[in-house]
């Protein structure tokens, strides 16, 4: 028993310390768990940068969460684009891995970069621009877009850092060097917990900016965990080194990038306007359950983030391994990554279903907000077991280069089911808010179902990347 747990503390230390591992010819448990821990650490600090702006920003009064709330709404467009590009990204330069092909790796993630960085700009250009418009087309009211659109203009702005922080990480996640995506984002998190109440609140020497405090800080501290990604990057001290004879545009790769990218896109962009169109939705009930909401899928996200390590894991040993041309082996890293997600998921909801009202407390001290956000987490985490198994089926697709799958089961489960029951129950039957709380188990647990019957057909393994 002491021997074993010796062994667990030795591998979780090393898979910090991001030891070189193959991860084709590990036992494959210790696999997952090597990549899974600073995957899972990294999610944490990722969804770290929502939690400590909406601790703050919650002081700032109901108006501006809402307003938070209606920016990263927004965002969630963005987001798409760098998960859609950074799937891709990792299937490939996990699949290269795989093979033993070090040069195509690194051909691969300069063509990620440059495709990544075209896409951010037409995020950044309208963002900054037009942020009033778009506040105000969210549904936002008046005293939401007066108190809020400089932070709105500030966050979409800073699209290419957000862009390159995510796509770098996925090239870092593809080779099997998560510690080094998890490291980054351990500094840039650590930078905003600094900045965001000094430029908020004006401590010290910093000026008081209010919410616009927020997205600078937030800004800044991802374009610092960007830098780091490049210092990483172009000196050769990560699995995937890039040379100066590799920094050019590959036209063949870029395309082909691209074409898994644009379903990979499509998959997140209906996922994420599935989640505009709820919005929308919660939004006719008001600003305190726009609030509450809000609140309440921070917290959410926070749980849930870990357990898209997990499935991060689950991705990077279906492309490393089909490189290796070890199909067996890959799926059967993804039966026992699901297994693992769901255990660990029972327990994460299980706290959000006992405990809502204290975990929004936190943030709000309001009551209709804290009702409704109460609400919101304790129903959104009755389905908790069925995402366990959803994600990481989702991501084994992906990481095997077949994004178009999940793209078309998340068209069937969230436009098709989730917004019609959404719009059916909160605004025909009159449950209100409540009723587009409760489509989303609903159609998450049918993605689940749908997911793992169609990964048992096996096709994903024939995919060519």
């Amino acid at each position: 028993m002491g021997q074993g747990s010796n062994s667990l503390w030795h591998d979780i230390r090393d898979a910090v310390a991001g030891a070189d591992r193959d991860y084709t010819a590990e036992p494959l448990s210790r696999a997952i768990l090597l990549l899974a821990v600073p995957m899972v650490l990294e999610m944490c600090m990722e969804s770290l940068f929502g939690i400590v702006n909406i601790f703050w920003v919650a002081r700032l009064g109901e108006n501006a969460v809402a307003g938070v709330g209606l920016t990263e709404t927004m965002l969630t467009v963005l987001y798409a684009i760098a998960m859609g590009v950074g799937m891709a990204t990792t299937a490939m330069v996990a699949r290269r891995t795989g093979e033993k092909d070090p040069d195509g790796a690194a051909v691969a993630a300069v063509q990620a970069i440059i495709l990544g960085l075209s896409l951010s700009f037409v995020i950044a250009l309208p963002g900054i621009l037009y942020s009033g418009q778009l506040l105000q087309l969210m549904g936002g009211e008046a005293p939401v877009v007066a108190a809020t659109h400089r932070y709105t203009a500030i966050m979409l702005g800073s699209s290419p850092s957000i862009m390159l922080l995510f796509l770098m990480n996925a090239i870092f996640r593809g080779a099997g060097d998560a510690a080094i995506a998890m490291r980054v984002l351990w500094a840039a998190n650590l930078l905003n917990m600094v900045l965001d109440p000094c430029l908020i609140y004006g401590l010290g020497p910093f000026p008081a900016l209010g919410i616009t405090g927020a997205s600078v800080a937030t800004s800044i501290s991802r374009s610092f965990g960007v830098l780091l990604q490049l210092v990483v990057f172009f000196r050769g001290r990560g699995r995937v080194a890039v040379s100066r004879a590799q920094l050019r545009v590959d036209f063949p790769i870029l395309r082909r990038l691209s074409r898994i990218s644009a379903t990979g896109m499509l998959q997140f962009l209906i996922a994420h306007a599935s989640w505009v169109g709820l919005v929308t939705v919660i939004a006719k009930s008001g600003s305190a359950a726009l609030a509450g909401y809000t609140i309440a899928i921070r917290i959410i996200i926070f749980t849930l983030l870990p357990s898209w390590g997990l499935a991060n894991a689950a991705a990077t040993l279906v492309g490393q391994n089909l490189g290796a041309r070890q199909p067996a082996r890959a799926e059967q890293a993804v039966w026992r990554t699901g297994l693992y997600n769901m255990c660990f998921l029972a327990v994460l909801g299980s706290v959000c279903i006992i405990f809502p009202e204290p975990m929004i407390r936190f943030f709000s001290s309001e009551p209709d907000v804290v009702s409704y956000g109460a609400r919101c987490l304790r129903i959104i985490s009755y389905g908790y077991i069925f995402y366990a198994y959803g994600m990481v089926m989702v991501q084994a697709f992906n990481g095997a280069g077949d994004t178009v799958t999940p793209t078309i089961v998340n068209l069937g489960c969230y436009w098709l089911f989730q917004l019609p029951v959404a719009w059916f129950l909160a605004i025909h039957l009159h449950f209100g808010a409540t009723g587009a709380f409760w489509a989303v188990p609903m159609a998450e647990s049918a993605l689940a179902v749908a997911g793992v019957l169609v990964f048992r057909r096996g096709r994903w393994k024939k995919q060519a990347i």
